[in-house]
């Protein structure tokens, strides 16, 4: 993609980070200082419980009405306020850019993202991911436009393998969103469960061109393999078609299933609309977004 499509990609997804955001107000959190609710005791105006006086207690939080009552000092214990933890995992497969329609969905997935990030004042790591190969991004990379040049270069061995999230540094409590378009076969079960451990909460964001969901082949074709850059002529039948038609929904209905037994939010996001109305009615039905 040449810099000014990735501009205009950018601009369109700060305008969707100003409707939508990532799910962030129903998971409790723990970690640094931050606007969201966490799951240890802090400093914020949300009251939590109280427990007995212990010297050296901040002297603020005797609860001084309790020990009116009582005699005895309690303090007031306090729900800390946290910083969302979110790690980003980008498929920079071949065939999530394939097609300039698609590519300027997958570029626009990734800034939405990243903006939605930043917005909540969330902690971020970006990871691409191709095959066997790993990077993880420098967010710095991000305002040049640099980070889609400098992920599309991973060195894999086998790039058409599905992505290797084994040996991905993935943090504790976070957020674990999957940017791919899932066309690689393996079984979505192992890979869910991965993305889930150490209490991980999975959202899918899966773009998808209406040409790959429902071609209408007819006659010769010569197809290329995206990830291996190879060419094979076939001729498409009408029960060639139908086969294809019914391993491509098959393939996602295992997704969707695997999905819906791990609790995860699984958005497809079709390329041809505008990012907005796509998001509107792709992602925020299934919790994958909120509303502003």
């Amino acid at each position: 993609m040449e810099i000014s499509a990735l501009q205009s990609a950018h601009h369109h997804a700060l305008a969707a980070a100003g409707r939508f955001r990532l799910p962030l107000r129903s998971r409790v959190w723990r970690g640094q200082a931050g606007e969201f609710t966490g799951g240890g005791t802090g400093s914020s105006m949300d009251f939590q419980d109280h427990r007995s006086y212990s010297p050296g207690d901040d002297p603020r939080h005797i609860n001084w009405q309790a020990f009116a009552r009582t005699g005895s000092y309690t303090m007031k214990l306090f729900r800390e306020e946290v910083r969302p933890v979110i790690d980003l995992i980008l498929d920079v497969s071949e065939s999530m850019f394939v097609d300039p329609i698609k590519a300027n969905r997958t570029a626009e997935l990734f800034y939405f993202i990243v903006a939605t990030c930043q917005s909540s004042g969330a902690s971020v790591a970006l990871h691409a991911v191709r095959g066997d190969a790993w990077e993880t991004l420098d967010p710095a990379l991000i305002p040049s436009h640099q980070w889609l040049k400098k992920s599309r270069t991973l060195p894999a061995a086998d790039p058409s393998k599905p992505p290797d999230l084994s040996r991905l540094p993935l943090r504790a409590n976070a957020i674990r969103i999957f940017l791919s378009d899932l066309l690689f076969s393996a079984d979505p079960q192992p890979i869910l469960r991965h993305l889930g451990q150490r209490h991980g909460t999975v959202i899918l964001f899966s773009p998808f061109l209406e040409s790959e969901a429902r071609p209408v082949w007819s006659g010769n074709y010569e197809f290329i393999d995206p990830e291996k850059n190879t060419r094979h002529p076939h001729r498409i039948e009408p029960s060639t078609l139908r086969r294809y038609h019914e391993a491509y929904d098959h393939h996602f209905a295992l997704w969707k299933q695997a999905a819906v037994q791990s609790q995860t939010a699984l958005a497809r996001i079709p390329a041809e609309p505008d990012l907005i109305t796509t998001l509107y009615q792709n992602a925020l039905p299934v919790g994958a977004l909120e509303s502003l």
